[in-house]
Parts: C-alpha cells; structure tokens; sequence
C-alpha cells in the first residue's frame, strides 16, 4: 500500500475541482428528493412474484375491479425476460416459481394460455421441471385457486400456536418475518380453500408430467430431513380423521393474534407476505369485505403500489427510516451542513419515529425497553437493530434545536440495542437468540429463512455505531441514563463477545459475509468500518485481510461488483459486473481500513472514485440495473433505488478528506 501523501502526490483521477462538483451534483438530487415531511424514501424493487400474489389476492376478495389491475398485464409483459421467464434478480436469466406465479397472475387477469407470451412462458417453465418443482409458497398460491392439491403442500397443525414461550419451539423461535407470515397461514392450512376465480383457470399446462400423473406428496432429501415428511403424514391422517387436538383453539388463538397485531394504518409487519397472508386467513375465516378490518387491510397494500400511466405493481416493503437515514448520513459526510434545514426536518421526523411500544422481540428479550426504529412508516411490533444503529449515526451527524431531545432518543434506542446482543456475541436483525436452525430443514421452510441469527454485517452495524458514538463522547452525550460523558457505550465484556464473534466469521479469504447486502462486499466493507473505530489495533490483522482482499476484487474498470449468484456458489466472492453502490462498499471499507492504518490503498481508491466520477450523470445520480440487497439470500432480492444515489456520495465525501 503506498502512504496518503505519496498517493496524493501522484493522483489525478479525483481532482478537488472534479469532486466538489460530483458532491454539489449528488447532494443537489438528494436534496430535490426530500418529502415536505422531511423524509427520504424510494422505490424497493423485487422480482415479479409480490405483484402477481397481489393479483390473485384481489380476485379471492372479488376487489380486482376496484384496482387498476389492467396496467399489471403490461408490467409482467414488460418484465418477461427473452428466454420466457421472469427473474428471481436482474441477470439472472429466469428462475422457474417466479415465472410459474407471473404466467398465473396473467391468465387471472384473462390473458390466454395460446397468447405469443405465454406460449413462451409455459416453454421456459417446462424446461425447468414445472409446477412440481417450484416452490413450496408458490405451490400454496396455486392450491388456492385448484392448480395445485393440497395433498402437496405440508400440514402446519393449529394448535402449535399454543405452545407457551418457554417452550424449546413455539412460534417466537421463527423470525419475524416467517412468524407474521405463518401464524395467519395456520388457518389456512387448516382450512384448505379452494375459490373459483373469474375467470376461472387450470394450469395444467405446466405440468411436465401432465395433471393426472402428479404424486403430490412432500420430497424426501434421503437423510434424517425426511423424519418431518413422515411427521408430516401422521399430522394429514389425524386432519383427516378429525383427531387434531386443540384445533379450533388453535385456530381461534391465531386470529386473535393477527388481529392484535394490525396496524392503525392497516398494515401487517410492514412487509407483503405478512399482509397478503393475513387478509388470506381472514378471508378463509369468511370475514366481510365491508369489515374496517379488511378495508384497512386491503387499503394498506395498495400504499405499497406504484403506478405509472401504463404499469401498475406492488412492492414487497417500504423503506423510509432506512432510507432517510442513510440519505442524512452521505450528505453529512459530503460536506453539508449538520444544521442545514434539510438535516434538521429528516431528524425530527426520525425522532417522530421513534418506537415507544413494547413488541415482539419482548417476549425473549425480557431486559430491553422501548426506543428502536423500524424500517417502514408504521411497524410497532418489529423494530430492527441495523435501522436503530444507522439511526442513532445519522441523528448524532445532526444538529437539532432540541438536542436533550435528541439524546435522550439516542440513548433510549443504545440501551436496546444492548439487550439484543446474542449469546454468540453478535446480534441479529429482529430478535435475541432466533437461531435454531433446524427449523429451515421442515418442509414449509424450503426458502431457508425460518431463523433470524446473529449476523456479521448487523454486527459491525452495531460496533460502528459504538465507535463513532465513543468518538463524540467529549461533547457531552448522555447515554444509558448517565451524565458522565466517560459512561461504556457498550459494556466492555459486550464489545469483546462482539469483537470475537467477527474475528470467528472472518472468511479465510479474508472477507465477511452479507448477510442483508449482495455479498461479501457489503458484509466486509461494514466490518471494516466498525474495526477502524473500535479496534484498530487489537484486529489490525483482519483489517488488513479484509482490505486486502477489497482492493483484489477491483474491476478493470476500476469498479466493484459482486453478483447475487454468490450465495449460491461462494466461488463468486466479490465478482460481478461494477455497480455505484458495490464500489462506493469498496472504497468506503478501503477508507476505513486506511484510517485505522494511516496507509492508504491510494491506486485502488483513485481508480474506484475515477468509476464514479466517470459513470455519473449530468443530474448528479447513478444508475445500475443490478439487485444489491438481499432479502433471503438464494431466494429472494432487492433494489434499493436510492443505494445507487446515496451511497456513492458518501463514498466521495470520504475519499475527498483524505485527499
């Protein structure tokens, strides 16, 4: 590596001149974005399969004429792929459930089976084995409609919903996103609808066996997996024979708790999967249309739409805490001002934000208290730790008129942010010790996203935020309801259980992986920008690992990219066609480890900042096509809109410090 001053001396690539013009563009768009409200918030992109479930939600309530559901036939159009299908992620060339759910959602909306698209389609799909080798949640979405037997689909008895929590396995061992996605779907399991849609359909096309040779019964994987199928059969022969105990309370104690957890605004876990299956479950449970219930419900998932004068589609989140807080952090570290105006309406609406209500994470965490931030609007029942970390960072960059107000949410939401310290010693997204592994091998689990466990990149989110809160220390923040400015942020036996935990998951290449960004890039720029701050000196050898092998995955082209196909084949660490976001990681991982070194990778960030210079538009953004975030890795992907905007930014305004 060659010092900061020699790599000054020679640069060219980045010129003050150059740079301050990037930022001025950058935080000029950035700034044009803002909500009157004081917010930031984007589009969240994923695969088709959201929009077309939404369609098929419409038609079992008989809404479908109230939606402009006509412009979602031209989006899927849009989105069919050359080959015939539709894409798990941008590239990937088709993925066989995502295509089975958008050839569904078509013919729901009248679109022929001999229609020129279609035929396409239903080729790609066969190729790939067919309805039978899709999906478990694809599969449920075509029982419901009689494409497929629930005969096929495993059974999910009621009465776990009784289990107490003190139980080894009751349904606070499953993640937030899995429980508030199964508990409404216990009572759709056990009821087993079948609607008839207008119009109705078969999709007995896509069976490359044909229809009437289909077994349907569950998998084997020839290992000790199989014990749940036969489980899963003893549960179908007591459904059958009326001998499932406790059912209807079961039943009965799964409603009740979807309905508690309604949101005012009518939302469900402020995710689709959650909401589309509550209103599933209600819907099975013969509710009304005209039910306030229902009305909120099913207005709340149209507030996950977008619209265009000719495509209509849903996505599968919302994202403005996230978004607005890392919007405030690149224009911090660009250079504006902390109590500029725009800084000032983005805290305070983030501080309105702030959750005050116990939730889910209660019940295995029984130390916290309120004062964590979630990722959407409204979401009271499932605050997350990597929200709440990025909050605190971006509140503690700004300059508020209320500052005791400011710290004491702050210290509220560190507080918490403790108590959720896993026993391994990292922490996870949503919940303490939801880890039991074992869960992703039943049947429903074929997604692998049953389990919230403590995770690297959340972990280093966590120790970042200790760090630059450490670092602010001696202008008198007040945290964990001590005056003292020389208070622990973090207990020091906490932040050595942590810091062992990332030395442990350090990858022998010398990267971390991503557990929520695509892949290794995002995990191990995250992780070096927490060591800087926390232990520069004690983990001087796994910063240097970890840039070393940043600075080797650099493009020809002076960018970096990582490709999603990376979780499924490790060999693709950090390989992948540049992105602005995935170069703006590298070089901000770069940058940290230069200042936990005082040396510089100078060539490698040159030429990174020359990439993002070179690829920036006159208006002052980015553009890449490709999915940067993940949501279940292997399964399911997002596209942040504003990752491409902010991120770089912040890159940039870094780079120009150390110039």
């Amino acid at each position: 590596m060659q010092t900061q001053e020699q790599g000054a001396v020679k640069s060219t690539k980045g010129t003050p001149a150059a740079l301050e013009d990037a930022i001025a563009r950058s935080q000029h768009y950035l700034l044009s974005l803002q909500d009157p409200d004081g917010y930031w918030w984007a589009e969240l992109e994923s695969n088709v399969t959201i929009t077309a479930e939404v369609v098929l939600l419409h038609k079992l309530w008989g809404t479908d004429k109230t939606r402009p559901l006509h412009k979602i036939e031209a989006y899927l159009r849009s989105q069919q792929r050359e080959q015939g299908g539709w894409e798990l992620f941008y590239g990937d060339g088709g993925e066989l459930s995502t295509s089975v759910e958008a050839y569904m959602a078509l013919r729901l909306l009248g679109v022929s089976a001999t229609d020129p698209a279609l035929q396409k389609a239903r080729s790609f799909i066969l190729k790939r084995g067919g309805i039978s080798k899709t999906r478990i949640f694809t599969k449920f979405h075509l029982g419901l409609i009689g494409c497929y037997d629930w005969r096929g689909l495993p059974s999910i008895p009621s009465w776990v919903m009784l289990l107490p929590d003190a139980f080894p396995v009751n349904i606070y061992e499953l993640s937030s996103w899995a429980r508030g996605s199964t508990v409404p779907l216990l009572i759709v399991f056990d009821r087993k609808p079948v609607y008839v849609t207008e119009p109705a359909i078969n999709l007995d096309e896509l069976y490359v066996e044909g229809r009437s040779n289909v077994r349907f019964e569950l998998p084997r994987q020839g290992d000790w997996t199989d014990l749940f199928v036969y489980l899963d059969s003893a549960f179908k022969l007591a459904e059958n024979l009326n001998l499932v105990p406790f059912r209807q309370e079961g039943i009965d104690a799964a409603e009740k708790w979807v309905l508690e957890r309604q949101e005012v605004t009518g939302d469900w876990g402020g995710i689709i999967p959650a909401m589309l299956n509550s209103l599933l479950a209600l819907r099975a449970l013969d509710y009304n249309l005209s039910d306030p219930i229902i009305e909120r419900g099913l207005k709340a998932v149209d507030n996950f739409a977008l619209e265009t004068d000719d495509h209509y589609w849903i996505q599968p989140c919302i994202s403005p805490v996230w978004d607005t807080a890392l919007v405030m952090r690149s224009l911090v570290d660009s250079g504006l001002a902390p109590d500029h105006p725009a800084l000032v309406r983005g805290g305070e609406w983030l501080l309105e934000k702030q959750i005050l209500d116990y939730g889910d994470w209660a019940v295995k965490n029984r130390k916290g208290k309120p004062g964590a931030w979630a990722f959407e609007f409204d979401n009271r029942f499932y605050p997350d730790v990597d929200d709440s970390a990025v909050v605190v960072m971006a509140l503690c960059a700004v300059q508020l008129p209320n500052e005791p107000l400011k710290q004491a949410a702050i210290a509220r939401a560190v507080d918490w942010i403790a108590t959720m310290q896993c026993t391994p010693g990292g922490w996870a997204a949503f919940d303490l010790n939801n880890d039991q592994d074992w869960l992703n091998a039943i049947p429903y689990g074929d997604l692998k996203a049953m389990i919230d466990p403590n995770t690297a990149d959340v972990t280093a989110r966590v120790l970042e935020m200790v760090g630059k809160l450490e670092r602010i220390k001696d202008k008198g923040l007040r945290l964990n309801g001590e005056a003292d400015p020389s208070s622990f942020i973090l207990h020091p036996s906490s932040l050595h259980r942590a810091l062992a935990y990332l030395r442990a998951e350090q990858e022998p290449e010398g990267c971390w992986f991503g557990r929520w960004g695509v892949n290794y890039i995002y995990g191990t720029s995250g992780v070096l920008a927490a060591l800087s701050l926390v232990a520069p000196k004690t983990h001087q050898r796994e910063i240097e690992r970890g840039a070393s092998w940043l600075a080797g995955c650099q493009n020809a082209d002076g960018g970096w990219g990582e490709t999603c196909f990376s979780y499924n084949d490790p060999s693709l660490k950090g390989q992948g066609d540049s992105t602005a976001s995935q170069t703006a990681w590298a070089l901000i991982g770069l940058m940290a480890a230069g200042d936990a070194s005082g040396t510089y990778a100078i060539e490698a960030l040159d030429r990174g900042i020359h990439y993002l210079l070179q690829t920036q538009r006159p208006d002052g953004t980015w553009d890449e096509d490709y999915f940067t975030g993940t949501g279940f890795p292997c399964h399911f992907y997002l596209k942040y809109h504003l990752y491409q905007q902010h991120f770089p930014l912040t890159a940039i305004g870094r780079y120009r410090l150390i110039k």
